[in-house]
This record gives structure tokens, sequence and C-alpha cells, in this order.
């Protein structure tokens, strides 16, 4: 089979396609026939050796895929071959078939096609934690999204907006603004223009939101904690921006706030009912049109280097998903 590989912890486009012998399921593991690959902002900074997990070389990158199941291992019952599914393994996803233990496959209804499966598990997975478990977010609730068309900061939109919370989106263009309007924001901030805190205190009356949800870090965390309600939950989602905030301690104190750190893998490894409940409940969402998932573009394998550029560039909106 055809598998994209890292031979050596550097930058995307030293990545290539190569030749490789097709995986054999062994006991309570199955082959996935793969129709699409999530792309995410750990599967770049893996193939860097940025991550906090680094896998031994060489390695297949891609941590979730979508298609169909073409084999099944000894022990493996709840799964079936020709059964449509879609997994998370944190590897081995740029492939045409990709391994996987079948605690980490679940099937998919007709109604969710691949490619929007694919970028479910881990985009959707981490926003349903944060929002969900980590904040226990309610129904009439404010929640700011930073970095609110990226993959993750789209499905905190959308999934705000299940749980029934007022939605502020924020991001750095009125273009990727408009698509957040589009998939459920009430309100939205361009924060690139203007004061991030003026405007959050307008839109709350002064109140700040009761949830903040933040992928991006950087410079907007500080101005963005300093925003956050009383009894306000600071989530913290990553550092697509780059560079890791550190924030003055006395800002939760002064607003009896919560910073509440997100790790939905480990979450997963964890506690794996918890997470197969979130999931399920997100493909009954997707399945009825509740959410909306955004497959922005798709790429051929050869290109996969290309897809992880753009989303250290930061030039994504939605998801993309690369198609073996």
């Amino acid at each position: 089979m055809r598998a994209l590989i890292c031979t050596a912890f550097d930058q995307p486009e030293a990545l290539t396609v190569q030749s490789v012998p097709d995986p054999t399921p062994g006991p309570g593991e199955v082959i996935l026939q793969v129709e699409a690959a999530g792309v995410n902002y750990p599967d770049a900074l893996m193939v860097m050796g940025q991550y906090q997990v680094k896998p031994p070389l060489p390695f297949t990158p891609g941590a979730e895929a979508a298609g169909v199941i073409s084999a099944v291992g000894e022990g493996v019952t709840h799964l079936r071959v020709g059964q449509r599914a879609a997994a998370f393994t944190g590897t081995g996803a740029f492939a045409e078939r990709l391994l996987a233990p079948a605690t980490s496959v679940m099937p998919l209804p007709d109604a969710v096609p691949s490619d929007v499966a694919a970028g479910l598990p881990l985009a959707f997975g981490t926003s349903m934690h944060a929002l969900v478990d980590r904040a226990g977010l309610r129904a009439g609730e404010t929640l700011l999204v930073l970095g609110a068309a990226g993959g993750v900061g789209l499905a905190a939109v959308m999934i705000g907006k299940a749980l029934g919370a007022r939605v502020i989106a924020a991001a750095s263009s009125e273009e990727k603004l408009q698509l957040c309007r589009e998939h459920g924001a009430d309100e939205t901030v361009n924060y690139s223009e203007g004061d991030l805190r003026e405007r959050l205190k307008a839109l709350t009356n002064g109140r700040g939101p009761d949830v903040i949800y933040d992928p991006v870090g950087g410079d907007l965390a500080e101005p963005a904690l300093r925003s956050i309600g009383w009894g306000g939950r600071y989530l913290v989602v990553g550092f697509a921006g780059g560079g890791i905030p550190k924030l003055p301690l006395n800002l939760p104190l002064l607003k009896g706030a919560s910073l509440v750190g997100v790790f939905w893998g480990e979450f997963a490894r964890r506690d794996p009912r918890a997470n197969a409940r979130n999931l399920a409940r997100l493909l009954g969402w997707v399945a009825d049109g509740t959410i909306r998932p955004l497959v922005s573009e798709r790429y051929p394998l050869e290109r996969t280097p290309e897809a992880l550029r753009a989303l250290l560039e930061r030039r994504v909106t939605g998801k993309v998903v690369v198609t073996p």
C-alpha cells in the first residue's frame, strides 16, 4: 500500500509517499480502508518533533480517518468487514489502509459521509470534551471562541450553539467571521482590529463571557482572560498562535474564575466509554443537521505536506482532509 512516511523530525515538506507492506490485524484490531483522513495541527507538530508525543522513526502521521473496514482480528465482535467506520489512532492515518485497535473505531451512520466523519474525532471530540466535560457549559451562558474559524474553533462554535449557549466568535478577518456566522455564531469580533477587551465588554454589557475556548494562546490569552466573567471557565486548548502565554494568576483570583486544561487524547485513553458517549452524541447531531461540519478542502496523499503547511500558517478554515 501507499503511505506518507516521516523518516526524520523535520518540516512537512520532507515527508514522502512510499510503498509499504499492507498491515495485518492482530487480536482486537481492525484494518480500515481509508477514504479520508483528517488533517490536524498536532500532526504537523508531531512531524516536526514539537509535540508532546514523539513516535519512533520512521512513522506514518495522521491521527484520524474514516472509511470501510476491510479486515477484523480475533476477538472483534462489534465490528464487521464492509462496515463504514471512523477511527482515532494518533498516527498512521495518512495511508491507504490503517491498522486500528477496535476500541478506537466507531461505526458510522449512512447519513455521515467519510470526509466529514474523518474530521470529527479530534476537532469535534476535543471541543465536545472541553465544553461538556471540562467547562460544563449551560444553555443561556455566553461562550467566547478564539480562533473560531479553524478546525477546533468552528467545532466549538457549532457545539456551543447545539448546547444552547450564546456564542461570540473571534477571528482575524471578516471572511473568517462570516464563516462563523454561517455556522451559528451570534456575535463576532475581529481581533486584528480594535481592542478585544472593549469589544467583549460591549457585547456582554460589562459582564464578560462565562466560558472562553482558547486554542490560540499567544498574545490573545491575557486580554481574553482579563475579560472573563465572574465564575468563568478559561479552557486552555492549544497554542496555534505559536506562543505559550504566561498569565498573571491574580486574574482568575479576582474573577473567581478557573483555568481549565483540555487534553482530549488523554481523556479518550483514560475514559473511552465517556468519549464514546460524546462521539455518539456528536454523530447524532451531524446526522440530523444540528451540526454541519465544514470540509473546506480535500488533498490527495502526495499533497499532504501542503495541507500541513496551510494549517501551520493558519490559512485553513474548518477542516481539511487527505483522500488516499
